[in-house]
């Protein structure tokens, strides 16, 4: 997906229009109502919105307007222009507390809570860790004009993710930092809550990529042209029967790698909405279990997940960085809950 400031000619007016989003159908894409094409691409859109949107001869395929109930075919591209630019992404510093756990005059690492996206983006403009990082700290860096929106970061956590976030403060600081995670020389290991009993260690080993059907959730690729190389090792931290805690490490950093990773063995992460987690995928029929986990479910705002070890070489003294957390109070109220549940 793309957002860009493009005027788009329009012979049938006088009224520029400006190009906010333009799609490449895949070449396996299946017949699909533009309408619902579009609802899986854009975040925070509407049905109702988009089909206005075409409507108002704001949609256009192949450069041609087309209305609502359109089959998008493969390879179609498809433009969303309107009559006015692209709203710019103006980084507005705003007082949010941050819980730093190390800082000193090249690096930064925080314990970023849950909720919170990391980096403004379509419909986050404000509330975000970058937010609140550039009201406490000056002139953070950026690796390119492309991402001048992401002063300092070299890597990302899901809003719900919890847990360990090293921030540069340095230009050197942060080409040194994204050169060990393009290494993949760091260490990143998570805890996991996942639905089923996990019978043994292992490594998950196949290609992440945006799904063809739902390009707002990631898929593991069986067929190697499709995707990232990704690969996740985990092993069993306690079993419950039901659910187990699994710590995770990765050895590469793909978008919702352990989320899809863990879901494409049969063990998706509880309460993932994303993913499916957020229904009672193992245990019994009875009310009282159901009532149970409804209410570990309240405890938690998306998937248990939680980046609990970061590990890097300090860009300037060399030194070997290593860092844990403890685990949120929602997450760690589950275990408890499922301790008492089980006896074990």
């Amino acid at each position: 997906m793309s957002e860009k400031e493009a005027v788009v000619e329009d012979e049938n007016s006088s009224e520029e229009m400006f190009e906010h989003y333009n799609f490449v159908a895949d070449p396996g894409q299946e017949l699909l109502r533009i309408d619902k094409f579009l609802m899986d691409r854009i975040p925070n859109s509407s049905r109702n919105k988009i089909q206005i949107a075409a409507k108002s001869g704001h949609i256009l395929v192949n450069n041609e307007k087309v209305k609502q109930n359109y089959k998008i075919k493969p390879l179609d591209e498809i433009s969303i222009v309107m009559p006015y630019p692209v709203r710019e992404h103006e980084l507005i510093p705003e007082n949010i507390p941050v819980d730093i756990v190390y800082e000193d005059d090249e690096v930064i690492v925080v314990n970023k809570e849950s909720n919170m996206v990391v980096h403004p983006g379509y419909g986050n403009y404000s509330g975000t860790l970058v937010n609140a990082l550039i009201y406490h700290f000056d002139q953070l860096p950026t690796n390119n004009q492309e991402h001048t929106g992401r002063p300092g970061l070299v890597h990302r956590l899901d809003k719900h993710t919890t847990g360990l976030l090293v921030i540069a403060k340095t230009e050197s600081a942060l080409t040194n930092l994204a050169k060990q995670f393009y290494d993949r020389t760091t260490e990143r290991r998570y805890w996991a809550w996942v639905w089923g009993d996990v019978k043994e260690d292992g490594t998950v080993e196949g290609h992440v990529g945006r799904s063809i059907k739902n390009r707002k959730v990631m898929t593991v690729f069986s067929d190697g042209e499709m995707g990232k190389h990704a690969v996740t090792h985990y092993k069993v931290l306690k079993r419950y029967g039901y659910v187990t805690l699994v710590e995770c490490k990765l050895e590469t950093g793909r978008t919702h790698q352990i989320r899809v990773h863990m879901k494409s063995i049969g063990h998706t992460l509880f309460n993932d909405f994303e993913y499916g987690g957020d229904k009672i995928l193992k245990g019994t029929t009875n009310s009282k279990y159901k009532k149970f986990i409804e209410n570990c479910f309240d405890f938690l705002d998306g998937q248990a997940l939680h980046a609990k070890t970061l590990g890097f070489q300090h860009p300037v003294t060399k030194e070997q960085i290593r860092l844990t957390s403890e685990l949120p109070s929602g997450f760690q109220s589950v275990l408890d809950k499922w301790d008492k549940y089980t006896g074990v």
